[in-house]
């Protein structure tokens, strides 16, 4: 079993069925690994349509921890492609296989072919709470000001 790291002090299994290679980051950097489409034929977006998109991955996740899938800026950007409920949350205790909701925000039908980049994976800890049952709440200087309530 691979050992943690001082650069990677987390280790996640992962299954691949795709082909692809794993998700990596680009650079020292990065935050984000960019997850690929595993497709057997083409996958045609018309304008405003969403389709789940495999990737032909499963992970483990270790506990206190959550994968979180992220639009790409790029895709984004140049083809009006991106992720629907963004970010989708992985929970710890998931183990199918990862999909990615993909929707064409553009005006013109864009292609989504095997081995196309089409998100982004963060990995980051997370924090179960409790709720305190309360009457009131702390006043604070912004109260329940909300929407637009602290400027442009």
């Amino acid at each position: 079993m691979p050992q943690s790291t001082p650069e990677f002090p987390v280790v996640v299994k992962i299954v691949n069925e795709s082909g692809n290679p794993l998700p990596a980051y680009a650079t020292e950097g990065s935050v984000g690994m960019d997850l690929c489409a595993h497709i057997h034929e083409s996958v045609v977006l018309e304008p405003l349509e969403r389709k789940l998109i495999p990737t032909g991955l499963f992970i483990e996740l270790p506990d206190g921890y959550e994968a979180q899938v992220r639009p790409r800026s790029g895709l984004a950007l140049k083809q009006g492609i991106t992720c629907l409920n963004s970010p989708g949350t992985i929970d710890a205790d998931y183990r199918g296989e990862i999909g990615v909701i993909l929707i064409n925000l553009s005006n013109e039908m864009q292609v989504i072919k095997n081995g196309d980049r089409i998100a982004q994976m963060v990995i980051a800890p997370v924090t179960q709470i409790s709720w305190e049952p309360a009457t009131a709440l702390t006043p604070t200087n912004r109260g329940a000001g909300g929407f637009g309530s602290t400027g442009k």
